[in-house]
């Protein structure tokens, strides 16, 4: 039997932090807290552990802003400084983590950078990862945190020395393309399965790769069918995320691999939204009880893949 395994980018403003102002979505940033803490609540009425990928800054209390000695881009911190710096709420979350690490649920709470650098990006030097590593390390472990678990900002996979480096376990990946160059187009792709095609999101399987880091891939992002298309068709045949993430679910209680979910706490901004996450965990629940199901995080399954695919690797 299979595993579902879900994994959390929280970052409230740290997300948007490097659009220019015009541009971040302000309802969604607005709404941060607001969904981190609905989450949370979710996961503990359904009793499901997930992974959560903390941006590091969220950790610490306060700061001057100036992060004096980290190799970063000119500007990257302007967000913090001057009459129009982000609010302290959105750049600070001790009191959002703390639940994380002393709640009823054992989630996985594993890193999303320091101060989410893509370390897919032109600017990414070796050094400024490094320095994202270590200075999210660090916040973590001053909060009591030992982190296993990574999660590249916005999927931009690059620098992976850098995080065995800095003693983490696993990532995860990208999802697997299953679509050939001449296949349909992504938006009829997404249409055709939120509609008529009954088929699951891909299962994947973790993978050692050459650092000795598990890599975990994406099945599923859970607010990838958004906007007017996505209200149409709730309307009419169900929420078509909602029938995805059952499709993966029910094909992980068949057959091995991970269906591996993923979301952001600022995708939940309103009831609709709620419903589709509870809808989810309920059919994860339902699922485990009916069957042998696993429900996993990040840093579970990567050492289970360690211990059964390389037993001389650090456990």
């Amino acid at each position: 039997m299979g595993t579902v395994v879900v994994s959390v980018d929280a970052e409230l403003g740290w997300g948007f932090h490097d659009y220019p102002p015009e541009e971040r979505p302000t309802d969604r940033i607005e709404r941060s807290r607001w969904g981190w803490e609905r989450l949370v609540s979710l996961f503990e009425e359904f009793d499901v552990p997930a992974t959560w990928a903390v941006v590091g800054h969220l950790f610490e209390e306060e700061c001057n802003g100036a992060h004096v000695g980290h190799p970063s881009p000119p500007g990257w911190f302007d967000h913090e400084r001057g009459p129009d710096a982000m609010a302290a709420e959105l750049r600070f979350a001790p009191d959002l983590i703390r639940p994380l690490v002393d709640g009823p649920v054992p989630h996985d709470v594993g890193s999303h950078t320091y101060s989410h650098v893509e370390f897919g990006a032109p600017y990414a030097t070796p050094e400024l990862a490094s320095a994202e590593c270590q200075r999210a390390v660090e916040a973590a472990e001053a909060f009591g945190v030992s982190m296993d678990s990574f999660v590249f900002p916005r999927n931009r996979v690059g620098h992976r020395g850098a995080l065995a480096e800095t003693d983490f376990t696993c990532y995860r990946g990208r999802k697997p393309n299953r679509h050939s160059a001449g296949s349909l187009a992504k938006p009829a792709r997404k249409l055709a399965r939120a509609t008529v095609v009954e088929q699951p999101p891909p299962l994947v399987t973790p993978e050692i790769d050459e650092h000795g880091l598990v890599n975990i891939p994406a099945s599923l992002y859970l607010f990838g069918f958004e906007g007017v298309a996505r209200r149409a068709l709730s309307a009419t045949v169900g929420d078509p995320i909602v029938k995805q993430a059952r499709l993966g679910i029910e094909a992980a209680a068949r057959r091995d691999g991970v269906c591996h979910l993923w979301l952001h706490p600022n995708n939940l901004t309103d009831d609709d939204d709620l419903q589709r996450i509870r809808a989810v965990l309920d059919a994860i629940d339902r699922t485990r009880a009916q069957t042998d199901l696993s429900v996993a995080t990040m840093r579970e399954v990567a050492r289970e893949t360690l211990r059964a695919q390389s037993p001389t690797k650090r456990q």
